[in-house]
């Protein structure tokens, strides 16, 4: 293990609802618990096994740590390990916090050019990656992403830089879209009260076709029928967004077009690859954080978040560091 001492901890939608919910589905705070899983520090100490980190060593943290090395592991698929320990997921401690201890094969040392910013967003990224892994982009792909939060927002730089030629993306949000054709989105909509037919009609009309992959952000009913409809046949539908457990969906629309029905779990294996983006500047995530407030300020970060202003909000753990 290595202890740390905190700098750049983001903000996350589910960090906002534990506090205000208490509950993610079957996640349940039942004890008082330290929210915050999008991090980055400074090593300050190292435990006698550890070889490749060192103290001030500036590393970004992967949140989930698997306990013990199960047949998920064996198969390196370790983000659906049962027994996985995963920051600010009842009962485990997240860590917004100065100082925070980790397993030391899940801190991953940052290039100098990486900023301690940069590093915290290695984690919305990686759903990003993930995803568009599990969607299968590839050179030329046609993308629909649903939703044009933070992780709809990753998902579009992460689609771009695997080939995507065209990506479209769709949200309530005027200033939201702004941020999306900001990060490299070809086609925005702004969706009001359009049925999901009807979305899935200016997708393919913005488009020219339909797009062989839809990556769905946001876990409405309404959206996830709308990401079936909008889908060539032949192609695939992430689900990455989550919303109640049961959903009606036009599923028979799916199965007769062959449509693939993909969900994910977190991510994995997606650090190395994230920093290796970002040192060779790749990718640029700096647009994504709109927000910055010190660890005093944090019920005020966190009520900033719950009303949806800017995009990413960040913490800075660290009262010695004057930076941004």
């Amino acid at each position: 293990e290595v202890l740390l001492r905190m700098h750049s901890v983001g903000i996350c939608g589910s960090d906002v609802h534990y506090w205000q919910h208490g509950r993610i589905g079957d996640f349940v705070v039942k004890d008082p618990m330290v929210l915050g899983h999008e991090a980055s520090g400074t090593v300050v100490k190292v435990g006698s096994g550890v070889t490749h980190l060192k103290p001030g060593d500036r590393v970004a943290i992967e949140p989930g740590v698997p306990r013990e090395m199960d047949e998920f592991c064996k198969s390196g698929r370790y983000n659906l390990s049962p027994t996985i320990f995963f920051c600010a997921t009842p009962p485990d401690d997240g860590n917004l916090c100065r100082y925070y201890k980790h397993s030391a094969s899940y801190c991953y040392k940052l290039p100098d050019n990486v900023t301690f910013e940069e590093g915290a967003l290695i984690e919305p990224l990686s759903v990003g990656i993930h995803a568009c892994k599990r969607a299968g982009v590839t050179l030329g792909s046609k993308v629909f992403v649903s939703g044009s939060g933070p992780i709809g927002l990753v998902n579009v730089i992460v689609a771009k830089m695997m080939g995507a030629a065209a990506v479209v993306v769709t949200d309530l949000s005027a200033s939201r879209l702004q941020k999306a054709k900001e990060v490299g989105a070809d086609f925005t909509i702004q969706v009001q009260k359009e049925t999901p037919q009807e979305v899935a009609s200016k997708v393919e009309s913005v488009l020219g076709c339909m797009p062989e992959i839809t990556v769905e952000c946001t876990g409405v009913q309404a959206c996830i029928q709308a990401g079936i409809y909008a889908t060539r046949s032949g192609g695939t539908l992430v689900l990455v967004g989550l919303g109640p457990e049961m959903v009606t969906v036009p599923i028979v629309n799916a199965a007769v077009r062959e449509v693939d029905i993909r969900g994910i779990f977190r991510y994995c294996n997606t650090w190395p690859v994230a920093i290796s983006l970002l040192a060779s500047k790749r990718i640029n995530v700096k647009p994504l954080v709109t927000h910055r407030f010190p660890l005093e300020k944090a019920l005020e970060a966190f009520e900033t978040t719950k009303r949806g202003e800017g995009v990413k909000v960040m913490l800075k753990c660290d009262p010695t560091d004057q930076n941004p």
